[in-house]
């Protein structure tokens, strides 16, 4: 019957049913997207429960794989988040105003599915990142996704509360220390938990003023949950005394027969910081509110941005969209352009950075000075992210789609874009937008620090350097180009390593010596007299590239010889075959108990 037939009333009927098909389907989508979710987040949580116990049954290798699980997990549930949307719920019928109107009002039923909710803010980043997958580039507005935050975590935590508290000037240090290890439920022994609380006690005499003395409000408060990486454990607290927050943080490891004792005491930010590098593998740990965690961790290290704090706590998507935000933020308070990077320019990657903010945007040339694929260096890439980078190997935030104000960045560097990688680079009226790009802290090139380095620099410089390349080997990577360009300095003094198109596994080389000169006419051939395979490196030969600097020379050789051999290579590879997982601690030795202190 043609629908101009119908009654007043039927048409009526039916325009009801439909808004309120329309409805529940809303409904239904919220629905689902946050369920995706929260499946995420169970497995996250029960990721980090499963680290616990691995810790306490000394299964390092199992530590190591849940770490590299673990960051795959937000993409596969986004994947299966979306693919059961577009299965269940497809929407590309729809108008562009029909559209607009659904997925409008899809935000704010899922705005309101969040009043009670412990992880908002985490739940609104999954939310952008289905809804991205499913809308073109036109939709990634505040309308339709959260550029901005709908709901505010600042006073939101756990029952119980994400920290506990000790009162030191009632039961004493010791008792409040006792009771705190005690909290922490280890189903494994410590060794002496009365000898480790007699050197925290003795080790942060060496460190506060001499005439501390506890004040009225003096309590130690410490995170519920431990942070877990690799080999080691992290109590992470604050000291609170006449109003002051000090900063600690408590390394635990295990012995040799199972059992725990504490390895150091890491006293104030700074310290605390580098537990928290951006050339560190993330930490796995339990959290019911994470932006409780991420608050009290701010109280620490009050010049990291929540975006790494997120981040190196595992969330890195979370991280990734602060990091947008602070990014737009700064866009708007600032008028300085985007410039070509200082120092040599890579053969595969082009750099750019702002100079006002402390970042590099990193994108793949199409146009390459080496035989290597697009999608090979995202693997690199890749694997490195997957890796535990044992703080020598620089962190990277992958972003696609990236819009930049086009007035903001330099002619030079327009002109470059266009040159080098034109398949990324979309202009679009007052925006370019990068396709795909890579985005990571600032450093100073290390070839460029050494130039203007003075004497005492120049000795930190190279012994950094060095130790660097040995961290990397104990963690099972051969850095491959190991020129000065491919290196930074970080302002906390640190080497790290930053270009990763020719990592490799350490165990998938060969490491060989030059075989000697069959003749004279050897010796002075322009091409080598014995056969070089494709994995073959002869460490002799680093010091042709490295060390032409006679000042440089010197100090390499005193400290990392034996680099230049390849029997130093030959032996780590042994290790690694082995199963043995060399210690690379992120505190310096001497502040080790068993280094420090004698009793």
């Amino acid at each position: 019957m043609p629908l101009s037939n119908l009654a007043p009333s039927s048409t009526s009927a039916l325009a009801r049913r439909k808004a309120d098909q329309e409805k529940d389907r809303t409904h239904a989508i919220a629905r689902a997207i946050l369920a995706g979710f929260d499946r995420h987040y169970a497995l996250f949580r029960y990721n980090a429960q499963q680290a616990k116990a691995r810790f306490e049954a000394g299964d390092w290798h199992a530590i190591r794989r849940l770490a590299r699980e673990r960051i795959a997990f937000y993409d596969q549930r986004v994947r299966e988040a979306t693919e059961s949307l577009e299965k269940n719920y497809p929407t590309g019928d729809l108008s562009e105003a029909a559209a607009e109107t659904l997925w409008q009002q899809v935000k704010r039923l899922f705005v309101g599915l969040l009043a009670e909710h412990k992880q908002p803010e985490l739940a609104e980043t999954f939310f952008n990142s289905v809804v991205t997958k499913l809308l073109h580039r036109t939709y990634f507005h505040n309308d339709f996704i959260f550029v901005r935050p709908a709901v505010s975590t600042e006073y939101l935590d756990s029952t119980p509360p994400s920290y506990r508290v000790y009162y030191p000037p009632q039961t004493g240090w010791t008792r409040a220390l006792t009771s705190m290890f005690v909290d922490i439920g280890f189903a494994c022994p410590f060794v002496d938990v009365q000898r480790d609380i007699k050197r925290i006690i003795k080790a942060a005499s060496h460190v506060l003023p001499r005439d501390f003395g506890a004040a009225s409000d003096c309590q130690v408060q410490v995170l519920r949950s431990l942070f877990f990486r690799n080999k080691g454990a992290y109590l992470i607290g604050r000291l609170i005394n006449d109003g002051e927050i000090i900063p600690f943080a408590l390394p635990l490891l295990r012995d040799s027969r199972g059992r725990v004792y504490i390895d150091a005491l890491l006293l104030g930010s700074e310290r605390i910081e580098a537990l928290f590098n951006f050339s560190r593998a993330y930490f796995m740990v339990d959290m019911d509110t994470p932006s409780a965690y991420v608050r009290f961790l701010q109280t620490l290290m009050p010049t990291k941005p929540d975006s790494e704090l997120y981040t190196m706590i595992g969330l890195h998507k979370q991280g990734k969209t602060l990091f947008f935000r602070d990014m737009l933020h700064h866009l708007r308070h600032s008028s300085d352009q985007f410039v070509i990077a200082p120092g040599i320019k890579g053969l595969v990657m082009a750099v750019f950075t702002l100079p006002s903010f402390p970042y590099v945007f990193k994108i793949i040339k199409d146009k390459r000075f080496k035989d290597v694929s697009r999608e090979f260096i995202q693997k690199q890439y890749q694997l490195v992210k997957f890796h535990d980078r044992v703080g020598r190997m620089a962190d990277t935030w992958e972003y696609s789609d990236v819009p930049f104000p086009r007035e903001r960045i330099d002619a030079e560097l327009l002109r470059e874009l266009r040159d080098v990688a034109p398949s990324l680079v979309i202009e679009d009226g007052d925006s370019i937008i990068i396709k795909h790009m890579y985005i990571e802290r600032r450093m100073v090139p290390l070839n460029i620090y050494i130039e203007k380095a003075s004497e005492p620099e120049l000795d930190h410089a190279i012994q950094e350097y060095g130790d660097a390349i040995k961290h990397m080997v104990a963690a099972n990577i051969f850095p491959g180009d190991m020129l000065y360009k491919n290196f930074g300095m970080t302002r906390q003094g640190r080497v790290v390593f930053y270009d990763y198109d020719e990592v490799a596994y350490l165990t998938d080389c060969n490491f060989r010596e030059i075989p000697p000169p069959r003749t004279p006419e050897d010796e002075m051939a322009s091409e080598p007299w014995y056969k070089v395979g494709p994995n073959d490196v002869f460490p002799e030969e680093f010091g042709t590239f490295l060390l032409g600097n006679s000042k440089v020379r010197d100090r390499f050789l005193k400290r990392h010889s034996d680099l230049l051999h390849a029997d130093y290579w030959r032996k780590r590879q042994t290790t690694i075959k082995a199963g043995i997982l060399e210690d690379v601690f992120p505190y310096p030795d001497d502040l080790r108990f068993k280094e420090q202190i004698h009793d």
